[in-house]
Order: C-alpha cells, then sequence, then structure tokens
C-alpha cells in the first residue's frame, strides 16, 4: 500500500503564473548576483515585489538583463515539475532557512526545468510559456537591499 505524502498547507491563495515568475526571478538573481533568493516576497496577480540583500544598487543595465533573461526562460517553455524528498535530503541541496518550524518531514521541490529548483507549496502553472511576459515596474535601494516590483503581460 502507498502511503500518502503529506505536505504542510499553504497559507495563501497565489496566481500561478505570478507565483512561477518569483521563482525564476529568484533563480536569475541567485545566477546573476550570487545573492540568496528574496528575504521578504509579496506576490499578487496585478504587480508583486520582491527584496534582495545586497550590497549595491543594481543599475539600468542589471535590471535590464534580468528581464531579458527571464524573458528567454519563460520563451523556452520549460516543464515546471514537482519532486517529493525528505527534509534531510532537501537540506543537501537547498537552503532551508525560511522554511517554517513545523514544516513536514517530505518537502515539495519545484523544479522549472534546468533553471530553478527548490522548495515550496504554492502554486505554478505547468510551463512557463503560461507565465506571459514579464516587466520590473521599479527598483530602489534602500539599507542594503533592493526591491524589485515586477508585473506580467498575459500571453497572447
Amino acid at each position: 500500500m502507498e502511503q500518502e505524502i503529506q505536505l504542510n498547507e499553504h497559507n495563501k491563495q497565489e496566481y500561478p503564473p505570478m507565483h512561477t515568475a518569483e521563482h525564476l526571478l529568484n533563480g536569475t538573481m541567485v545566477k546573476l548576483f550570487g545573492c540568496k533568493r528574496s528575504r521578504n516576497a509579496h506576490i499578487e496577480r496585478k504587480k508583486s515585489k520582491c527584496d534582495y540583500p545586497l550590497p549595491t544598487a543594481l543599475t539600468d543595465e542589471q535590471l535590464h538583463e534580468i528581464e531579458r533573461t527571464i524573458n528567454d526562460v519563460i520563451s523556452q517553455n520549460l516543464p515546471v515539475k514537482f519532486e517529493y524528498i525528505t527534509a534531510q535530503e532537501a537540506a543537501k541541496l537547498y537552503d532551508l532557512e525560511r522554511l517554517p518550524d513545523d514544516a513536514s518531514e517530505m518537502l515539495r521541490i519545484v523544479h522549472i526545468g534546468d533553471y530553478d529548483a527548490c522548495p515550496c507549496v504554492g502554486q505554478h502553472v505547468s510551463e512557463t510559456s503560461e507565465i506571459g511576459r514579464f516587466r520590473i515596474s521599479s527598483a530602489r535601494y534602500q539599507d542594503g537591499m533592493q526591491r524589485i516590483v515586477f508585473r506580467l503581460d498575459q500571453p497572447q
């Protein structure tokens, strides 16, 4: 008899394209700037924001590079898949510092092609082409934190 995997309940209903775009932004920030995934995130349907600890403010060119990179990944139509592993296994592969203290022993890892992977219980699209066009609508730097506000233009 197969055992059912028990995961923590998620505390809010996200808009799957925006939530998946947040994963792409996090993965891009880690790849391009070597920072950690967002320290704070506020994900909504119309606009979202993420904060990253960085030593200096991002330039306009760097912000355009982030947009270009994410839109390139979206256009690749990468699959979004899930894998279930123990927290002990995940600790060897992922930063788990943002997991709640009462996180379940089994974690769901969200993979966006080979581009990004992290533990997450939220809702996601099934492939990146469902996200739409990613655009940064504003950015500000204060006290060592880079805030990026972004929106999605719906796919055609």
